[in-house]
């Protein structure tokens, strides 16, 4: 993607993040639904061009989406899609692309809430290595003639109970929807997509008084140099927080009482 379809994505993204943050969201779910979506957009191609005509306005699409989608997904979905069809597109297949893309992110953030990220991308190498040293697999599982559901099945025979469901549902919707790429493209981008939520953290962070916007730029760097990964901000206030601020990430607290790195982080934010 380019151009204004990239910073849709990237929006998208946030989007997603900031919902499947939350302990409340289901992330399997919103993962089907958000498949969902990408089969009706691939299927209905004057739908996808009028949800990102740029002629129309962001809420008139938006209201679309949501008139389209009520009633058949939840609404954390047609939130989702909401935001994404205010944006500006510069492709219509793009969005269908995005929405893909959002679906796979989902059941891979379900995997990582259940510690299972590692095992996932480690699934997802080794069952392209296992389709790249056998003609015969590949074959019937890229054979045009055969229809989604047979080959759903020979892949659940193949996957079922021997990998994590998150794999199962990945290489089960690549295989039965490539939407025109080759198995090894698809798998490569899953491979891509695992390693890059893996590498992924989230910190909560509780303040007494909000954080302007250069001191949660400042304080995301010095958490994403102490831990060597990205760093996502959860930001909440508290004037109860003594000390003024509390960093929590994984199961680990950070008190800024008894904290030397929160200490240097302190000191950054001040300077």
């Amino acid at each position: 993607m380019n151009g204004a379809s990239r910073e849709a994505l990237a929006a998208g993204r946030e989007s997603l993040d900031a919902l499947t943050d939350n302990t409340s969201v289901d992330a399997t779910k919103l993962a089907d639904e958000l498949a969902a979506v990408t089969t009706l957009l691939d299927r209905e191609v004057s739908l996808r061009r009028v949800l990102t005509d740029p002629a129309q306005s962001g809420e008139a699409k938006a209201e679309l989406a949501q008139r389209l989608l009520a009633g058949q997904v939840g609404g954390e979905t047609v939130d989702l899609v909401s935001g994404m069809v205010r944006s500006r597109w510069s492709r219509s297949r793009d969005l269908v692309d995005a929405a893909e893309e959002l679906a796979n992110i989902a059941d891979l953030t379900a995997a990582q809430k259940a510690g299972a990220l590692d095992g996932v991308e480690d699934e997802l190498f080794r069952f392209g290595r296992i389709v790249s040293s056998s003609p015969e697999l590949r074959s019937a599982l890229t054979d045009k003639a055969a229809t989604a559901t047979a080959k759903g099945a020979l892949l659940r025979s193949l996957l079922g109970g021997k990998a994590n469901a998150a794999t199962e549902r990945l290489v089960v919707r690549l295989v039965t929807q490539p939407r025109g790429r080759s198995l090894e493209a698809g798998l490569e981008s899953l491979s891509k997509l695992a390693a890059a939520r893996r590498n992924r953290m989230v910190a909560v962070v509780t303040t007494a008084v909000p954080l302007s916007d250069q001191q949660k730029q400042r304080l995301g760097a010095v958490l994403a140099k102490l831990y060597g990964r990205e760093m996502h901000l959860n930001l909440d206030v508290d004037p109860s927080v003594l000390g003024g601020i509390t960093v929590q990430v994984g199961d680990e607290v950070i008190n800024g009482s008894i904290a030397e790195r929160l200490d240097e982080a302190t000191r950054r934010l001040a300077g």
